[in-house]
């Protein structure tokens, strides 16, 4: 395996461990998708939940009021509008940078995400937890979590864009562990505030790390034949 990764130059192989990891991402959603059709994940997703909220009230999420209103917070980050307007942007900043190819390749990721989830929700038409009273209004179906999976797509993919205009490694650490916090912290917020099971939420990250991963895969390459900027 090491001579194999000495031969590749070191553009390839970051590109061929980011489709690695989109490999197995998918892998972990198809596990956790099985699991979900099986009902074997309800019994863990049930225990989860009730630990997020008071032993003698289950109307009551743990910790003070302000707590809660902060999870409302940040479940918001992950909502259509904040997303939306946060894509739309970094594309208009790129735009104005005269990267518009990249612009719009950004749009294309994002876009197809949503496309993707929305696909997957309706595919497996899950319901929501019944289990405590919710926390947030909820519209769709609950696996996969359209929050946890289009926050992982967006901040993932805008955090990729700018730790690659980095020269500092440590600059570039902190804006992708910057974006993963981003990305973790809204979709802890939905089991929080009793909108998705735990696995709906692991479901979400799977598949948006997943897409996220193979689109800066092929931006890369498009990158290199000079297709975008």
């Amino acid at each position: 395996m090491k001579d194999i990764l000495s031969w590749i130059g070191s553009h390839e192989r970051s590109v061929l461990i980011a489709l690695l990891l989109s490999f197995a991402a998918t892998w972990c959603f198809v596990s956790i998708a099985d699991e979900v059709i099986e009902g074997d994940a309800l019994s863990v997703d049930r225990s989860l939940l009730l630990m997020l909220r008071s032993s003698d009230d289950v109307t009551d999420p743990v910790g003070p009021a302000w707590f809660e209103e902060m999870a409302r917070d940040v479940t918001g980050l992950g909502g259509v509008g904040v997303l939306s307007f946060l894509t739309l942007a970094t594309a208009g900043f790129l735009g104005m940078q005269g990267k518009w190819r990249l612009a719009l390749y950004l749009l294309f990721a994002v876009g197809v995400g949503v496309t993707i989830s929305l696909a997957l929700k309706a595919g497996f038409s899950r319901p929501r937890p019944d289990l405590v009273p919710h926390g947030s209004n909820v519209y769709t179906s609950s696996f996969p979590s359209g929050h946890s999976m289009m926050s992982a797509i967006t901040f993932l993919s805008i955090g990729a864009l700018l730790a690659g205009s980095q020269e500092s490694l440590q600059l570039k650490a902190y804006v992708i562990g910057l974006a993963v916090l981003l990305s973790l912290s809204v979709g802890a917020s939905r089991v929080y505030l009793g909108v998705h099971w735990p696995s709906d939420i692991l479901g979400g990250w799977t598949a948006g790390a997943a897409w996220a991963l193979l689109c800066w895969a092929v931006a890369r390459q498009l990158r290199t034949r000079g297709k975008v900027e």
